[in-house]
């Protein structure tokens, strides 16, 4: 696994190059086109200001004015996602009974705070803005997931038909998309469907479930489309999704993605939920597995 990318708080990162855009430089513009940009600028503030007084928009994690995110809370979220951490060791269904790791998992950050906040507002309105924000982050974990040897295939985990038609998008094939395009040399393939009768999603989702009924309810119903067995069969695989709680919903997807062929390294999620117990202020990785193998507020439930 690679190194974790330098904290926020670095020194490197003082400079926000989101909150300080470089500014466009007048050195060498005549007098004539110097006005022409003041006057420009002068007219787009104005049309902001006017597009904010007819479309208001407050963060959706603080609820600030004129923001649909907040510099501050951007901030927060791109510290909560600073450094991707191994999080399978609270997820009972990617361990055994020995404490033996089935599936290792990197998660770009605890689902909590700003980031529980922003994923959820993304997840039910879509907000581009978010995506861009959210996908960063993801890309970071996958960066540390993928190590240095050549970029695996990246499999996002299907969504169910009823998630699809009620929200009108995919939330975790979306920020893979933004994702894979900050990655160099990685692939995309889209292999996974839903199976049987959880092609359709049965009533109540898997929010507040334990980790029986989840893998209950998730056992069986992923398969590799027949006619994409070949793009993954032998192929070193990491399976993306967008909130780990148990695990049942990856360890169904490697375990469709084995009966395909694939050869699973692991998965990466953006953010990963802990049990209440490992709750330690301040210290973003407690209560998470931190396993040896390399990778070849909200409880959230899948679909929600």
């Amino acid at each position: 696994m690679s190194s974790p990318r330098q904290p926020a708080w670095d020194p490197a990162y003082r400079r926000d190059p989101d909150l300080c855009p470089p500014q466009p430089s007048a050195r060498h513009r005549s007098d004539h086109a110097t006005r022409l940009l003041r006057l420009y600028q002068q007219v787009a503030g104005a049309a902001g200001d006017v597009l904010a007084l007819a479309v208001p928009a407050d963060c959706v994690c603080c609820g600030a004015e004129d923001h649909e995110l907040c510099p501050r809370c951007a901030r927060k979220i791109r510290a909560l996602t600073a450094t991707p951490f191994r999080a399978e060791g609270a997820a009972p269904a990617l361990m055994d009974v020995n404490g033996t790791i089935l599936l290792p998992v990197v998660a770009a950050g605890v689902y909590r705070e700003e980031l529980a906040q922003a994923l959820l507002s993304f997840k039910r309105h879509g907000q581009h803005q978010l995506r861009a924000r959210l996908g960063r982050a993801l890309a970071g974990a996958l960066r540390a997931a993928a190590g240095d040897g050549d970029p695996p295939v990246l499999v996002p985990v299907p969504t169910s038909t009823a998630a699809y038609l009620e929200r009108g998008f995919s939330p975790v094939h979306l920020l893979l998309a933004d994702a894979a395009r900050q990655l160099p040399g990685s692939v995309l393939q889209d292999v996974l469907s839903k199976a049987g009768r959880d092609g359709v999603r049965l009533p109540g989702g898997q929010k507040g479930l334990g980790r029986g009924a989840r893998t209950s309810r998730v056992r069986g119903s992923m398969a590799v489309r027949r006619r994409s067995r070949t793009r993954v069969s032998g192929v070193r695989c990491i399976i993306v999704d967008d909130v780990l709680t148990t695990g049942a919903t990856l360890a169904e997807a490697a375990r469709a993605l084995h009966h395909g062929g694939a050869r699973v390294a692991g998965a990466v999620v953006l953010a990963a939920t802990r049990p209440p117990a490992a709750e330690v202020p301040g210290d973003p990785a407690a209560g998470q597995g931190r396993g040896d193998h390399d990778l070849e507020k909200n409880k959230p439930g899948k679909d929600e």
